[in-house]
């Protein structure tokens, strides 16, 4: 009971920062879309090739995008010197992780969920199954949410966070990426063969090992 009430305060802390800074998230919301249309004047005009590419393109607009978020999900407490003192606290740091984690977990899947319209009227994918797309955004962006804020964790001092937490991150999400881009992949082109099933299966087992390590590793990590 108690590590639930710490749980709660600490997500209910970073949402409330998260508000306060929402100006912050229009402007990444701003990259993503640029680089979904950055991305499809690499295909040029032809609608079945844009539409092949949808969801490797969403995808890693919402990846490019989610850096900038991560690295940012620890500055408020290190500019103010607060994170030392929550971990003084007799509070679990397995609360804060998670605390943090399903912020940014909520944050970018409201940005993943804002991408998708832009995707559409870019890449022609309008006859998608837009539920089924949401809950893999969903789905997904826990995947990306878990590691990255360890990982934003353990560079959140580092000088060169914003170079070093991609450089150290991206490697561990391509499992996960490959896994969302093939199920958005099968609810934008069709799913003849009925795969979808097992794209989200194995992206859910890749989301509940990244959140019980993270959980398991985040006191190491912030106490080195």
């Amino acid at each position: 009971m108690y590590n639930m009430h710490a749980f709660w305060v600490a997500l209910s802390k970073d949402v409330l920062i998260q508000w306060r800074t929402r100006a912050q998230i229009v402007a990444i919301f701003l990259f993503g879309a640029t680089s979904l249309l950055l991305f499809s004047f690499a295909i040029g005009p032809n609608a079945s090739a844009l539409r092949q590419h949808a969801a490797g393109f969403l995808w890693l607009a919402l990846m490019l995008s989610s850096t900038l978020t991560l690295a940012e999900s620890f500055q408020s407490e290190m500019e103010q010197r607060a994170f030392e003192g929550l971990l003084l606290l007799p509070t679990p740091a397995a609360a804060l992780y998670y605390g943090k984690a399903v912020a940014n977990w909520l944050q970018l899947t409201l940005l993943g969920i804002a991408l998708v319209p832009v995707m559409v009227v870019l890449y022609d994918a309008g006859t998608m199954q837009v539920l089924g797309v949401i809950g893999v955004v969903a789905v997904g962006a826990a995947g990306l949410s878990a590691p990255g804020t360890l990982y934003a964790a353990m560079t959140s001092q580092a000088r060169a966070k914003q170079t070093l937490l991609p450089l150290l991150l991206f490697p561990l999400l391509v499992p996960v990426l490959l896994a969302a881009v093939k199920a958005t992949s099968l609810l934008i082109l069709g799913d003849p063969m009925g795969q979808l099933g097992s794209w989200v299966a194995l992206l859910l087992i890749f989301d509940l090992v990244h959140w019980t390590l993270g959980g398991l590793l985040f006191e190491r990590v912030v106490e080195d």
